[in-house]
């Protein structure tokens, strides 16, 4: 890190603890009031501990925050900004979520991104980028582990760990019925029933999802109201536990998904030349496209694990066996407005071509088994274990002539399999009561064979040169030292050195390219230091950080631009600093309140790395390159790495007859990020402010009835662009409102 560097985030710390000291809820806490928090436990380490006591920066999110945010059908991106250096987006819309920890992610939209934030939902990484879009229903907790998890979670975690668990079948019967209906037609109904099959032997439980939502754009060129913006998506869980004895247990997870929705909707020339502002009169409810009616995305996943733990009466044998299958198809009005300057008609603004084109999943089918012993002996805790995995998938990526009734023109396929391997190990020792260490490593083996070959040339498109092939392979140690120093029974400060690694990636998308790239590994090294406290007879819960990572070979993708073509590149070298802060607190009864913040400043530190920029009129602002039509990225910040993201929950209760009255608001906030990896003055957003409002009556009896808000102020942001063609951009959400009635029993 640079003098200046350091000068710099020496001067935002400064005014980042200021910051926190006003956030933290609990330095405003009475001494005789509020209530004790419950104790958060959380599985970053693979087995059951309390946040405080793990030396990682984890967020934990469950109970009514996560039912409250998720409100009015949203999917895995409305965790974006509300959880510390955590931002999520999707130029897909519903599926493919493109995850950012720190600023390190993806922007490549192509089916076979390799993205470095990896998800585990119910201890099953799931690889494939459509995948991740699994939704989420009947969630116990969410965890977002942040940096390097190498070691017990392995490739493709340089970044962090998105972790999701569902709530699980037990002895005792119970479930939830929850329904929702808010604004254009927008309806989340999901339950879950559980209980005992055989008593003390069998237990299940069955839980579903149904989500759907009007067509609610409407299509000013055909005059076509309510013309897109519209899903259906219905998912269920069925899980049995069997447990003949105390020693052993067998959990089995069957699942499946089904959308049937509209894709991103693009919107051409929504952005105003020389600025990032909308243009004058844009209307967030009215798009102008000639292919609209021709676009449509259906996604279908489904899966089973089986996870078999053994207690050898002392230690314990896991077994995790897991399956996941999903298709996909995908087609877009891609230059999101209708004709073309040669074919008018032609509008809104410079339309110079026509795109519109669809990807595919048609096959893909993943394996992957862990197996792994933990136990302890005394002051020694230790996990020991070995992982396999294998994915086989095929891509179809196909364009339409629009002019010419949608007519296909191009395809271009690809086939890769992967397989990986790996042996780890953690360990940690308690030196006394105060003070433990620890540290892990972890052997990782990375294969991939993969094949391209473009089908049907598009017209202006370059013809490769017949079937292209790849066959890239990698080996890395990964590892993680740490120590924990108990200052008192209810403070813990922490460090932590972490190595990350990502495997080798490929692109291979040949609908408008005649070469496939390869970027080579990446890894990445991590230093961390904070501390986990809880305070005034623990009514109030706090944790910092402050990190340190430089990223040798960084993969990057260079989506479109001038060429209408993605490309691997690797980054000789990335930085990034910054910190974290979570607080909670119960300042009086019936009170709590959450509060986080993080600050990242990312670099990119490669002189000799050059990209194409923009191809649709837009401001570049880097300069030029020393090849004609390219631009120097040296020192530019990691797209969609904002600098600064807060969120805020409050929750005040007020009791009433056999129950209570409520009221709970979130919020979250996200400074300006960058689109692309050059800068331009129109690919950016300044900031995101959204804010949701939830009114209601909780009875004891298990009922509650609720009015909601989403993103209340109708706040109105760019969250990405398509920068091959002119200024097109794509937005968040408006405003919701709705009702909501839920029962437990």
């Amino acid at each position: 890190m640079s003098p200046l560097s350091r000068t710099h985030f020496m001067k935002h710390a400064a005014r980042a603890a200021l910051v926190m000291a006003m956030l933290a809820p609990g330095a405003a806490l009475a001494q005789d009031a509020g209530t004790e928090l419950e104790e958060v436990i959380i599985t970053a380490q693979k087995r059951a501990e309390s946040l405080n006591d793990v030396p990682v920066s984890v967020t934990a999110v469950s109970g009514e925050k996560l039912a409250v945010i998720r409100s009015s059908g949203g999917d895995i991106r409305v965790f974006s900004a509300r959880i510390p250096s955590v931002t999520l987006e999707s130029s897909f819309g519903r599926t493919f979520p493109r995850p950012y920890i720190r600023g390190l992610g993806n922007t490549d939209f192509d089916l076979n991104a390799s993205q470095p934030v990896s998800f585990v939902y119910d201890e099953v990484v799931l690889e494939s980028p459509v995948l991740k879009g699994f939704p989420l229903f009947d969630i116990d907790q969410v965890e977002a582990l942040r940096g390097p998890q190498g070691t017990l979670f392995g490739r493709n975690t340089p970044a962090g760990v998105l972790k999701f668990d569902s709530a699980k079948p037990r002895q005792t019967f119970g479930g939830y019925g929850q329904v929702s209906y808010a604004t254009f037609g927008t309806i989340n109904a999901e339950g879950a029933v559980g209980g005992p099959i055989i008593e003390g032997v069998l237990a299940g439980r069955l839980s579903a999802l149904y989500q759907h939502r009007d067509d609610w754009v409407d299509n000013g060129f055909t005059g076509k109201k309510n013309a897109t913006g519209g899903y259906d998506e219905h998912a269920f869980r069925g899980q049995l536990l069997f447990t003949p004895n105390e020693a052993f247990s067998a959990l089995f997870n069957a699942h499946y998904m089904h959308l049937d929705g509209t894709p991103q909707i693009f919107r051409a020339n929504i952005i105003t030349k020389g600025t990032n502002d909308f243009v004058p009169g844009f209307d967030r409810e009215t798009i102008f496209q000639d292919a609209e009616s021709r676009s449509g995305q259906t996604v279908e996943a489904s899966g089973a694990s089986l996870k078999l733990t053994y207690d050898l009466g002392g230690p314990v044998i896991t077994s995790i066996t897991a399956y996941e299958h999903v298709t996909a198809f995908s087609r877009g009005d891609i230059d999101g407005g209708f004709g073309a300057v040669f074919a008018p008609p032609s509008g809104p603004g410079f339309i110079p071509f026509t795109a519109e084109s669809a990807d595919g999943m048609p096959h893909h089918a993943q394996w992957s088994q862990e197996l792994r012993v933990a136990g302890d002996a005394g002051a020694l805790k230790y996990t020991l274990g070995a992982f396999y995995f294998f994915e086989d998938v095929k891509i179809d990526s196909i364009n339409y002539d629009t002019l010419g009734g949608g007519a296909r023109n191009g395809l271009a396929i690809q086939h890769q399999k992967t397989t990986s391997w790996a042996l780890f190990g953690n360990l940690d020792y308690k030196l006394t009561e105060q003070w433990s260490i620890g540290g892990g490593l972890r052997y990782s083996d990375d294969s991939k064979e993969f094949m391209a070959a473009q089908l049907i040339t598009p017209p202006f498109a370059p013809v490769p040169p017949g079937v292209l092939r790849a066959s890239p392979e990698s080996d890395e140690i990964s590892f993680n030292l740490n120590t924990t120093y108990a200052v008192t029974e209810d403070v813990n400060l922490y460090a932590r050195i972490a190595k990350g690694y990502r495997a080798p990636s490929i692109q291979g998308r040949l609908l408008f390219g005649s070469t496939i790239s390869v970027a080579d590994k990446e890894t990445l090294m991590s230093y961390e230091a904070g501390f986990k406290a809880d305070l005034f007879d623990r009514r109030a819960r706090v944790d910092a950080n402050v990190f340190f990572y430089k990223v040798d070979d960084l993969q990057l993708t260079a989506v479109g631009g001038g060429a209408n073509f993605n490309q691997l590149i690797n980054a000789a070298k990335a930085e990034g600093y910054g910190f974290e802060f979570n607080g909670e607190a119960a300042p009086m009864e019936h009170l709590l309140l959450t509060a986080g913040l993080s600050y990242n400043h990312t670099e990119i530190q490669d002189p000799n790395l050059f990209t194409q920029p923009c191809g649709g009129g837009c401001t570049v602002l880097d300069p030029a390159g020393p090849i004609a039509g390219t631009v120097r990225i040296d020192g530019n910040s990691l797209p969609n790495a904002p600098r600064w993201i807060a969120n805020f929950t409050a929750r005040y209760a007020i009791p009433y007859g056999d129950g209570e009255f409520f009221a709970f608001t979130d919020w979250a906030y996200r400074s300006k990020i960058n689109f692309f990896l050059y800068q331009s003055a129109e690919f950016t957003d300044d900031r995101l402010l959204e804010g949701g409002l939830r009114l209601g009556y909780a009875a004891t009896a298990g009922w509650e009835a609720a009015v909601f808000a989403r993103n209340i102020t109708d706040d109105e942001s760019l969250e990405g662009g398509i920068d091959f063609n002119n200024l097109t951009g794509f937005v968040n959400d408006p405003r919701t409102l709705g009702v909501e009635v839920k029962a437990k029993f």
